[in-house]
């Protein structure tokens, strides 16, 4: 009996620790709209996502993973969808967190461009794991960012407002590892590519938290001169220049004091990149205003994330 109450004594001290430190760091890390530290809900029924839910908004649990060495991961990805937004950059800015900055475009600079990805991997996992990647599974993916710069060097990126994974074990790994990568769980998603080239493109959150979009797009035969894309670029060439080579995801840690750079290996040739258009809506609406979207597809990507580092803020 006296074992079985020390046992009790101390799993109710570790407990209260854990609580403690769950409100403390709270503090310094408080909940916001977007980013790593935005709500997370699993797309399970409330018993099933409650566990779940417990450990991706776990700050504590957090902090333990930034002390985990990053590793290389690989995915050879395969019909990237590009929806993007050419918006007023007030509607923006404060989407972003202080120590960045958009990078804005259109002549008078008072535009700023918001893309949705859709994508499907190619057995994601980390390189060391050579062919037996292979074995790993192939989830579909969709990364929601704004096009930003660090404030103090200039450096530039992209910001994902939010990123979601249509598989449990890879958002959760996510969320606890990657600090640029505020990954959520798709309740259903769905791609399809017809032999014609059509793209049906589904995200859907279900109950979780998830962003949702649906798009049917087409290709077209040759790049269009005009487009909602003209308000900010000179042609289509220009703005494929700004939404492509973006390799390096930028995001803050304020209570540290530092800039997190993820650094990531695409080379996309631009020439590659396929016109579409078609139907689109999605939760950007609530973001975007008025504007209208714009597509294009990347048939292949070879993603490699390199590594992550830091920088002052």
């Amino acid at each position: 009996m006296r074992v079985l109450l020390t046992v009790a004594a101390s799993v109710t001290a570790a407990g209260a620790a854990v609580w403690a430190a769950e409100r403390l760091l709270t503090r310094s890390r408080p909940e916001t709209r977007y980013g790593r530290y935005a709500r997370w809900v699993h797309p399970a029924g409330r018993w099933r996502a409650a566990p779940l839910n417990r450990v991706a908004d776990s700050r504590l649990l957090r902090l333990l993973g930034e002390r985990v060495p990053p590793v290389a991961f690989v995915s050879d990805i395969t019909d990237v969808v590009y929806v993007n937004y050419v918006v007023d950059a007030r509607l923006l800015a404060p989407l972003v967190p202080a120590g960045l900055e958009l990078q804005r475009v259109g002549e008078r600079g008072d535009l700023a461009v918001l893309t949705f990805l859709g994508y499907r991997h190619g057995h994601l996992g980390p390189a060391r794991l050579g062919r037996w990647r292979r074995l790993l599974p192939s989830p579909l993916q969709s990364n929601w960012r704004l096009y930003v710069r660090h404030a103090r060097t200039g450096m530039a990126g992209v910001h994902f407002l939010s990123t979601a994974i249509g598989r449990t074990p890879h958002a959760l790994g996510a969320r606890l590892l990657a600090e640029g990568l505020p990954m959520h769980v798709l309740g259903r998603a769905s791609r399809l590519v017809t032999a014609d080239g059509r793209i049906d493109l589904r995200l859907d959150p279900g109950r979780g938290t998830a962003p949702d979009a649906t798009a049917r797009l087409v290709p077209l035969p040759e790049r269009p001169v005009d487009g909602p894309w003209r308000s900010a670029f000179a042609d289509y060439e220009e703005m494929l220049a700004h939404c492509v080579p973006q390799d390096r995801a930028l995001s803050v840690q304020p209570w540290r004091g530092r800039l997190v750079r993820q650094e990531i290996s695409l080379g996309i040739p631009l020439e590659r990149c396929v016109p579409l258009s078609g139907t689109v809506t999605s939760a950007a609406c609530a973001l975007v205003g008025e504007a209208e979207p714009f597509a294009f597809l990347v048939p292949f990507v070879r993603f490699r994330f390199g590594g992550e580092t830091y920088e002052p803020l």
